[in-house]
């Protein structure tokens, strides 16, 4: 079965001002030239830049697939953060999922990174020029914006690792050197209050400012019947402040500062199939929402921990070299401090009684680049990038005070049972606030060096070579503690010491007591780096982009391109990290034969209950084959593109129902059309209309799983629906 997809946004969007500034997709204006003065033009004379290509230009001299949205098409359409971006970009997806700090950003059904601190996204957010490498410093609302770029598909030749999906550039208001301000109040149901304010002036004749706030808060849509507390609520906050530098025509710099801090009890889970463990739930005295996957309503033991603070520095300086090179660096450090707690077993028994992380992120970036403007058929652009990152990642997983009544419930009491068999004190298993407690350590060091050459052999035709160069490496060490006794139980030996046979005490049918290995959820693990595993990545990879473009005449223009991306190893830092199956063979020594030799038994690390799995998700690889034409007349504006993109390796975090696997899918693909339009009728009134059609598909994943979420998600070749497989749930 094949299932086809195709996502409309259509607004109608009326303004008081310049019916071009109201514009979501497409421009109302020509060339400009890729200088410190052409970039400072705003839409307030009808003009969209877009700095897709790292130069200033109109969208529709910009041979890429980019949606734009400005200023007042933000305003109208009331952007406040990157999720509601994509009811005006129907090819960008943003799935938020049990918790802020876990959003999930797509474009073209490709994308991930969500879930796991140590999973790079696919889709590379840029806020002013500097990256940010996870989503918890991504979501936050954004006050006194300029415009936001998304560029669709692989992007890595100008931007690097962690394009392969595609580009989200946020670009916010310079400051001005004359006085203003704005300042905007809302009230809404559920008691919502939206605030932000800007105001901008200059200091000196040479020096402006500018400082922006915003501030957001509502009740929660969802309600908890146990706690009788609502969930999903909005609680966040942020500061911005900017100074610019301009002590002449061919120089600028830029210092910006900003702060902003979440604090919101989220994220409300529904229940879709009430199975055979709720019988078990209810015989604790738990309750259940059973089968009501659109209730808003759920039972938990304790309010959710849903924290992010999100912080940073950053300067960019442009130099007009003459009038033919401009020199652009940036200079970055990011912070981000997330903690979340969650009752994760969504019923009314205490089953998990805490699911907890504090992760802290420290980021720094440089970029160097040197562009051209020349009048004649050559021009070129060259830089490096580098990047360095350091997270700490802590973490328990701990049983709640039902969680031993539960395992006995649904053992017919063997659970508890086994205490004595095993000499441990009555009461040992399952025991409040056992389980696991995590650290993760984890370093990444990468640079890329880049560079894009354009021939204009005759006026209009355009030939594009670039690439780049990206070296990539990953340190990662844990100091994981298990605390659970039961799961540390090697249950093939306890069956030999009962009277079965060594010879097929691995066997069920003949060992009663492997029944019981579903219930050995936290099984000690196997810490690294250690004398097999090392703990360490390196990556380098060649990624580039080819281009035609022809401009028929001022209206009409057109472009082919074929493009490569590259998403650099991914690790895995969670419970669920095991070694891989070239480094272990799983088995109980006790075993009659005993498990085959391996690097990790040798070694003489084997644990009891280790399996196998992965530490790391290697690198993607994306490619495209992209045609497009842009149309721009009086009134009228459109944006077409035919696009045949694939993924190998793509990195999927599939659920399998009592943890996660990461792993590379072999091959995904999709076909897909993406139509971008604008209409001026009359004065002041400007309509938009945007539709993506796509059809994408798992080529092969061995080993994936099948998902239902949001249509048919499917290894094996079978397609899923718009989006993509949403295995980073």
């Amino acid at each position: 079965m094949r299932l086809h997809s195709i996502s409309f946004r259509a607004a109608l969007l009326a303004s008081i001002t310049t019916a071009g500034l109201g514009t979501a997709g497409s421009a109302l204006a020509q060339t400009t030239p890729a200088t410190v003065a052409a970039a400072d033009t705003s839409a307030d004379d009808g003009i969209i830049i877009v700095t897709a290509s790292k130069r200033a230009a109109t969208l529709q001299d910009t041979p890429i697939s980019v949606a734009v949205a400005g200023r007042e098409a933000i305003e109208v359409a009331q952007i406040r953060d990157l999720k509601d971006l994509a009811t005006l970009v129907p090819s960008l997806r943003v799935s938020q999922l049990q918790s802020s700090a876990n959003t999930n950003f797509i474009i073209r059904g490709f994308g991930n990174g969500a879930n796991n601190a140590g999973i790079e996204p696919s889709v590379g957010v840029f806020i002013d020029g500097v990256y940010r490498s996870r989503s918890a410093a991504q979501i936050g609302d954004l006050p006194d914006l300029e415009r936001i770029e998304v560029l669709r598909g692989p992007q890595s030749t100008l931007f690097g690792k962690n394009a392969s999906a595609g580009i989200i550039s946020i670009i916010t208001r310079e400051p001005q050197f004359t006085f203003g301000g704005n300042a905007e109040f809302s009230y809404g149901n559920y008691n919502a209050i939206v605030g932000k304010a800007s105001i901008t002036g200059p200091l000196t004749d040479k020096i402006a400012f500018s400082i922006a706030g915003n501030y957001n808060k509502r009740d929660g849509y969802g309600k908890d019947l146990q706690l009788n507390t609502d969930i999903n609520d909005r609680n966040r906050y942020g500061v911005r402040g900017s100074l610019l530098f301009k002590p002449s025509d061919d120089f600028k710099l830029r210092l910006i500062a900003d702060y902003d801090k979440i604090d919101e009890n989220c994220c409300l889970v529904s229940n879709l199939v009430d199975g055979p463990t709720g019988g078990a739930v209810r015989a604790l005295g738990g309750k259940i929402v059973s089968n009501q996957p659109f209730a808003y309503t759920q039972y938990t033991n304790f309010k959710s921990t849903n924290k992010i603070e999100n912080y940073g520095f950053s300067g960019q300086g442009d130099w007009n070299i003459n009038d033919n090179l401009t020199f652009t660096g940036i200079g970055s450090y990011r912070a981000v401090r997330s903690l979340t707690n969650q009752d994760s077993d969504f019923v009314g028994a205490d089953l998990i009684g805490n699911n907890a992380n504090n992760t802290k992120i420290n980021t720094y970036t440089a970029e160097a680049r040197v562009a051209s403007s020349y009048d004649g058929p050559l021009n070129f652009l060259i830089g490096g990038f580098y990047f360095n990152e350091k997270i700490t990642s802590d973490g328990n997983l701990l049983f709640g005070k039902d969680f031993r009544g539960y395992a006995n419930f649904l053992s017919g009491g063997a659970y508890s049972r086994l205490e004595a068999l095993t000499g441990v004190p009555a009461g040992t298993f399952g025991a409040q606030g056992q389980g696991r407690f995590e650290h993760y350590d984890y370093k990444n060091n990468a640079y890329s060096i880049f560079g894009q050459l354009d021939f204009e052999p005759v006026d209009g035709l355009t030939f594009t070579a670039g690439g780049n160069y990206t070296n990539d490496r990953k340190t990662v060490g844990t100091n994981n503690v298990t605390t659970d006794e039961f799961s540390k139980i090697d249950l093939v030996a306890l069956g030999t010491r009962i009277g079965v046979p060594a010879v097929v005490a691995n066997d069920p049918k003949f060992n009663p007591l492997l029944g019981l290995r579903g219930l050995q959820f936290i099984p000690p693990f196997l810490n690294f780096p250690n004398a097999v595993e090392d703990g360490k990545t390196h990556d380098d990879n060649f990624s580039y982009t080819l281009r035609a473009a022809y401009k028929f005449d001022e209206h009409i223009s057109t472009y082919a391109t074929y493009a490569t991306g590259f998403k650099a190893t991914s690790w895995n830092l969670s419970i669920d990290s095991r070694p891989f199956a070239a480094t272990f063979i799983p088995g109980s020594s006790a075993s009659i034969p005993a498990p085959l030799p391996s690097p990790i038994r040798s070694a003489g690390l084997a644990l009891p209950n280790l399996t196998t799995g992965t530490r790391y998700a290697g690198p993607e690889k994306a490619q495209v084959y992209e045609a497009g034409l842009k149309g721009q007349f009086d009134g009228f504006a459109f944006n077409l593109a035919v696009f045949k993109q694939a993924l190998k390796g793509f990195q999927g975090n599939v659920f399998v129902g009592t943890g996660f696997v990461l792993s590379n899918a072999e091959k995904q693909s999709t076909f897909g059309i993406e139509l971008d339009t604008s209409l001026t009728p009359v004065k002041n009134l400007n309509v938009t209309f945007n539709m993506t059609y796509l059809n994408p598909k798992f080529d092969k994943y061995t080993g994936g799983s099948t998902l239902l979420a949001s249509g048919v998600c499917a290894s094996n070749g079978q397609t899923l629906s718009y989006g993509t497989c949403p295995t980073d749930l």
